[in-house]
């Protein structure tokens, strides 16, 4: 073992309050999708407040290797100049994604639209998680598998449609990845390419596909879900995206103000999308002060800046249909469930089994090394708040940045202090967040 794949373990305290006023990093989803448009439009896109993590940057050289410019101009900022619909050159080596299970599904996505093949691959999580899915439909498409892993897992090659065909697709489950896989390789297919869901996933494709002047359509379809209908083989034009500060890396400071007593910090320029701030809207129910002034908006996508206050939380029952807007969330809204008084029900969670790790069960088993009583109920996360948080314990973070994250906002409130085993993989989608943490006031050791 080198000493760059050595654990990094890192140890949370009870803090005083937490104060100030930040901006967490560049939206994630809003940053993959800026740079993969980008290189499929023709002329310049302009990006600031781009997303610097692993993930992003991977996405970014993936695009390079595609045959489009990308370079950064600054802080945060990047040119990318696109080679336009179907216009991508075959790689000469494989597409290493890392950690990133939306870079891959979306660039595999934009891949299936074009005549070349193209090798994916990833870390030791990424390979592990199933690609089936997204592939199903890209072979519908007229996209072929060459080569891969059991059940489409990574490594696996890519043979684009030369001719690739428009289809209709009723997505199985609520899933952005999914959806933007199929509508990026239907921008090389003729006529109409329609996704149809009967739960609404986040539309971030959608509107960031009109912004670089597609021709597309939503509309609803039953009680939650959208029909999406997008015109084929556009000439996609460069654009300038102001990437907005993303919820799911606010979601731990935000709840970290909310457990630490006496805190108030101040969030400038979060995303506000309101398929993305389930979060938001639980813990409000659940009791939280949070409060939202300056609000503008960019690309189609609202922002705003937010305050956040120390609050007594209780419990609350979270329905399924709530689950598309806050999947990446759930585990530091359990940890925000520990500490609130009574029970909160998180109902239909079955997503998470599917991410980075199972983070259905790996969230249970933080929470009860640290004391809190929880239950796993089918799909459904049980948590029985007390108020506090024993701590004391040592999280297995699975290489799940999220689950290091969440640990680590459990320690700031926590009767005894929190440990996990290792905080590298924090880097793949917060960089700056030990040190943000710690000039509120954390006390990470």
């Amino acid at each position: 073992m080198t000493d760059s794949d050595k654990p990094t373990p890192l140890q949370s305290r009870a803090s005083g309050p937490l104060t100030g006023k930040v901006r967490v990093p560049g939206d994630k989803s809003i940053s993959h999708r800026a740079l993969i448009l980008g290189a499929l439009a023709v002329g310049e896109t302009r990006i600031s407040g781009l997303l610097e993590g692993e993930d992003v940057l991977n996405t970014a050289k993936s695009m390079q290797a595609l045959g489009a410019r990308v370079e950064r101009t600054g802080d945060f900022a990047w040119r990318v100049n696109g080679v336009g619909v179907a216009g991508f050159a075959e790689p000469r080596a494989p597409l290493d994604f890392g950690n990133s299970g939306t870079g891959c599904r979306l660039v595999m996505g934009a891949v299936a639209g074009c005549p070349i093949s193209a090798v994916f691959d990833g870390d030791a999580s990424l390979r592990s998680r199933p690609m089936r899915r997204i592939l199903d439909p890209l072979e519908k498409m007229g996209a072929k598998v060459v080569s891969g892993g059991e059940g489409g897992r990574l490594p696996l090659t890519v043979q684009g449609a030369r001719d690739p065909l428009p289809i209709t697709y009723k997505t199985p489950v609520a899933s952005a990845q999914i959806k933007s896989a199929v509508l990026l390789a239907g921008l090389a297919a003729p006529g109409t390419t329609t996704v149809i869901e009967t739960e609404a996933s986040r539309d971030h494709t959608e509107l960031m596909l009109k912004h670089f002047g597609a021709d597309i359509t939503s509309a609803q379809e039953g009680q939650h879900g959208r029909r999406i209908t997008l015109v084929g083989q556009p000439e996609l034009h460069g654009a300038t995206v102001v990437v907005p500060a993303d919820p799911s890396s606010a979601a731990f400071p935000v709840v970290a103000a909310l457990i630490v007593e006496g805190s108030d910090v101040v969030l400038s320029d979060v995303m506000t999308n309101p398929l993305r701030t389930g979060l938001f809207t639980t813990l409000r129910e659940m009791g939280a002060s949070i409060e939202e002034s300056e609000v503008r908006g960019d690309a189609g996508e609202p922002m705003a800046q937010l305050r956040v206050r120390a609050s007594k939380l209780r419990g609350v029952e979270v329905p399924p249909e709530r689950a598309p807007s806050m999947i990446d969330e759930y585990l530091v809204l359990a940890v925000a469930a520990s500490f609130a008084e009574g029970t909160t029900i998180m109902r239909g969670l079955q997503e998470l089994r599917v991410k980075e790790s199972d983070r259905l069960e790996a969230t249970a088993d933080m929470l009860r090394v640290n004391g809190v009583k929880v239950e796993v109920s089918g799909d459904d996360l049980i948590v029985e708040g007390r108020g506090h948080v024993p701590g004391g314990g040592t999280v297995a973070t699975h290489m799940d940045h999220r689950i290091a994250m969440s640990a680590l906002v459990m320690g700031c409130a926590s009767d005894q202090p929190v440990t996990v085993d290792d905080t590298a993989f924090i880097a793949t989608s917060f960089p700056d967040f030990i040190p943000m943490m710690r000039s509120l006031g954390a006390e990470f050791s």
